[in-house]
C-alpha cells in the first residue's frame, strides 16, 4: 500500500510552531504580572456654609465659550 502524502504543509507546520512558541512566552509572563491595588475612593468634600460651591474657573469659561450656539 502506498502511503498517502501528508496534508499538513510546511507553512502550516511552521505557523503552528510559531503560535505555540508565542503562546508559551505569553503564559510564562502572566504569573509575574501583579494586579494594581485598588484606588481609595475620594473623600466627599464638606458643603460650604453659604452655598459658595461653584467657582467660575478658566476651564468653565472655556466650556461656556465653546458651547455657544
Amino acid at each position: 500500500m502506498p502511503s498517502s502524502p501528508s496534508k499538513v504543509s510546511r507553512r502550516t507546520l511552521f505557523a503552528g510552531a510559531g503560535m505555540a512558541g508565542a503562546l508559551a512566552a505569553a503564559v510564562s509572563v502572566l504569573p509575574s504580572v501583579k494586579a494594581l491595588p485598588e484606588a481609595a475612593a475620594p473623600l466627599p468634600r464638606a458643603k460650604p456654609a453659604k452655598g459658595g460651591g461653584y467657582a467660575l474657573s478658566e476651564h468653565v469659561k472655556h466650556y461656556y465659550q465653546t458651547a455657544r450656539v
